[in-house]
């Protein structure tokens, strides 16, 4: 069995985010049929369409037409989940919001994930990253060389969404094992844009700066070698930075460069244009340096490692030849993922009987998951922030952490972002007495997550094999860079060795020279799936009473949250290129400057496109939205908005139909009364910094409602409590605070 078969789900959305939650749902398991109106999904067209809606039947209805919605409303009679996508007008003129179906259907979970917030002006506007982006401050987040916003190639908020919104159905579903009653789950786009690129604001910290596209730190930076090919070091924490140094035989310059950036960087440079990527690689690989090269994203796709990983599908379509696609991100030992088909055509609805009305339970104060309890050994970020997305779900999650500490914890305001809600508790593992006390608490746990190198685990005796011993029922959720099959798998790894590896940096980059995204892709990803994935085998458990091991990657996630430039057929389109500061991928997809700011266009029909003309009074020529970004309507754009004032302009632009909004820097979004209204962000206060601005949730429930209940803690901040909680006598925590195997 998989971890949600027998679920149904009636999908009801388009595009991108909503046909990928629900595929991430599919995969294990769910039956779902997807009703797209006459014509077809807008996005039928596009390669990821076979990703998104795969392992899913396709039906047609007019959902406008009497007939039509009388069909729809039998299929979301019989179902478990409805997913709708709709901008907030449609969602109220179609009657489909969560209240009204949840009194009709009382063991629903009506999903809904608006492409912006849930209220207000923005939020209806059609599905375009470019725009969400804009709307939230991400393009002036991004490395430039100039003080202009970036246009990211990858739609990271919209795979940020889908991947949210997998887990909250997912909580929902769980929840109401227990209560027997369904509710309504809401995942926006702005709780996409929070979870990828957070949005945190602590005064009494230095704010954080604007990075550069190659990265500015010289441990953590993309260098250029002799062949003209680039890699990446990512030796962010220091003992890897020493054994570069140690590599390159500088071993006596280590201490002198090390918080001489501007030096070590020059030196780097240099030495590293002086002998080919592949002999750099080599060496560096010999001492243990994590570096990886850039590499294209089809080739990343075709690679051995990526085969090897067994991350790559492949099947015979009647129209295209052979498809190839990535696998499911995570692999589960006892309800595993499978893609069994591309998307079905059916002429008939199935016959799903209603389902009846389940004797209601209890519901418990917090979050879907109040109740479920988490030791997490995870660190940096995708660890870490995994079990923070499960805190804010509800989960009581215990961050736990050597006396060395989370090395993220000198990053300032991006630590207290990764880390907010949960509890910390100090243990040195490499004591016994520590590893005692740990795998007692595990016995009583639902969660284990770490993302230790390979073999480390088994090391310290904290395998699944041995947690399992002590407790079937516990789900073991395991993380590394590389897989844990094939050459790479022993290999440390970080977040922008994978964006190069995986081809991201060279999208980005386009024509030009690579560039590092500031948004650590991989990391925010793999901390997403990995929430899903344990709401999946949460979700399983329920069902068999046993728990499982799941696996995840940041190679996973570096083909998922590229899924649509993975998916490979015989004459499919060019994916799109970025650039230098690149500004758009088109002339009318582009971010433009005016007098006072920037504006964004995002138009993706004709009429958009007639629109802009009207608006601006500039001749668009024959095949408008097939202008290149720097050709000569881009030009004639630019000389038409330069004189602008940049609010006025997105005004005449509404008004005439086009897809448009304002590009925010950072500051001027975290103050808007828009993002305010939709709940973005939320103020906190730190106990020993202060104030804070951070995001406020990753999904919003009707019955249990989810948060942030606890502020970032400190290195051991709860040792006592803690262990006190999970039943350790008191004499014995004393006797471990004698040697450091507590602290805190």
């Amino acid at each position: 069995m998989s971890a949600y078969q027998g679920v149904r789900i009636v999908d009801f959305s388009r595009g991108m985010v909503g046909p990928m939650a629900v595929m991430l749902l599919a995969d294990l398991g769910a039956e779902v049929v997807k009703v797209e109106p006459p014509g077809g999904d807008p996005a039928r067209d596009h390669p990821g369409y076979l990703a998104w809606n795969r392992n899913k039947q396709v039906l047609t209805l007019d959902i406008d037409t009497d007939g039509g919605r009388a069909e729809a409303d039998a299929l979301i009679a019989g179902a478990d989940v409805a997913v709708f996508d709709f901008a907030p007008s449609r969602m109220a003129a179609l009657r489909l919001e969560g209240g009204t179906l949840c009194a009709a259907h009382p063991g629903l979970v009506p999903a809904w994930l608006p492409p912006y917030g849930t209220e207000g002006r923005w939020s209806e506007l059609p599905a375009r990253h470019s725009l969400l982006a804009a709307l939230v401050g991400m393009p002036f987040r991004q490395g430039a060389w100039t003080d202009q916003p970036v246009h990211m190639v990858l739609p990271i908020a919209h795979s940020a969404q889908a991947v949210l919104g997998a887990a909250a159905i997912g909580s929902a579903l769980h929840e109401r094992a227990r209560s027997g009653r369904g509710q309504a789950v809401t995942v926006s786009g702005l709780n996409g844009a929070a979870e990828c690129a957070p949005p945190i604001r602590v005064p009494s910290l230095d704010p954080i700066p604007r990075g550069i596209p190659p990265g500015a730190n010289p441990r953590y930076r993309l260098y250029r070698c002799l062949d003209g090919e680039w890699f990446f070091l990512g030796t962010l924490f220091t003992n890897f930075y020493r054994k570069a140094f140690e590599a390159l035989e500088l071993g006596d310059l280590f201490d002198a460069l090390e918080l001489d950036m501007v030096g070590a960087r020059e030196l780097l440079m240099g030495i590293f244009e002086t002998r080919t990527r592949a002999e750099w690689l080599e060496l560096l690989a010999a001492h243990d340096v994590p570096a990886g090269p850039v590499r294209r994203g089809e080739d990343w796709m075709a690679s051995p490692i990526v085969a090897e990983a067994k991350m790559r599908l492949e099947f015979t379509d009647p129209d295209r030849g052979k498809v190839v696609m990535p696998a499911p991100p995570a692999r589960f030992s006892a309800t595993p993922a499978r893609v069994t088909s591309l998307p079905r055509r059916i002429e008939a609805a199935p016959s799903w009987t209603s389902r009846p009305n389940a004797t209601a339970g209890e519901r418990r104060a917090g979050g879907p998951l109040a109740g479920v309890k988490v030791l997490n050994l995870g660190t940096v970020i995708a660890g870490a922030y995994a079990g923070t997305i499960l805190a804010n779900l509800g989960a009581d999650v215990i961050k736990i952490e050597g006396p060395e500490a989370d090395p993220f914890r000198a990053d300032g305001a991006q630590f207290l972002a990764y880390n907010r809600g949960v509890r910390a508790l100090g243990l040195d593992l490499k004591q016994p007495e520590a590893r005692g006390l740990f795998l007692d608490m595990a016995r009583t746990a639902d969660v284990v997550i770490d993302n230790y190198r390979l073999g480390v685990r088994e090391r310290l005796g904290i395998d699944y094999a041995a947690l399992k011993a002590l407790n079937p029922r516990l789900i073991s959720c395991s993380i590394n860079a590389y897989g844990d099959s094939g050459p790479l798998a022993a290999r440390p790894g970080f977040d922008p060795l994978l964006q190069a590896e995986g081809g991201m940096m060279a999208a980005q980059g386009g024509d030009d020279d690579p560039i590092l995204y500031t948004i650590a892709v991989n990391d925010v990803a793999t901390a997403s799936v990995v929430a899903a994935s344990v709401v999946a085998a949460l979700n399983a458990r329920d069902r068999t009473g046993e728990g499982q091991e799941v696996v995840s990657s940041l190679l996973a996630q570096s083909l998922l949250f590229q899924l649509d430039r993975m998916v490979d057929y015989p004459g499919r389109p060019f994916n799109p290129k970025g650039g230098r500061d690149c500004l758009g991928i088109s002339a009318l997809t582009r971010y433009y400057a005016c007098a006072d700011g920037w504006v964004a266009l995002a138009c993706e029909t004709d009429q958009e496109a007639l629109g802009v003309g009207r608006a601006l009074g500039v001749a668009l020529g024959a095949a408008p939205l097939s202008e290149s970004r720097d050709g000569p309507l881009a030009q004639a754009l630019e000389a038409a908005l330069a004189g602008r004032a940049r609010d006025v302009t997105v005004e005449a632009l509404i008004a005439q139909g086009v897809p448009a909004a304002p590009v925010r820097r950072f500051d001027e979004a975290l103050e808007d009364p828009w993002l305010k209204s939709n709940g973005m962000t939320a103020p906190w206060v730190h106990p020993r910094l202060g104030p804070a601005v951070s995001a406020r949730a990753y999904a919003d429930f009707s019955a249990t409602p989810s948060g942030f209940t606890r502020p970032t803690p400190d290195l051991g901040e709860h040792s006592d409590k803690v262990l006190a909680d999970y039943g350790i006598e008191a004499d014995r925590v004393a006797k471990a605070r004698t040697t450091g195997a507590v602290f805190g």
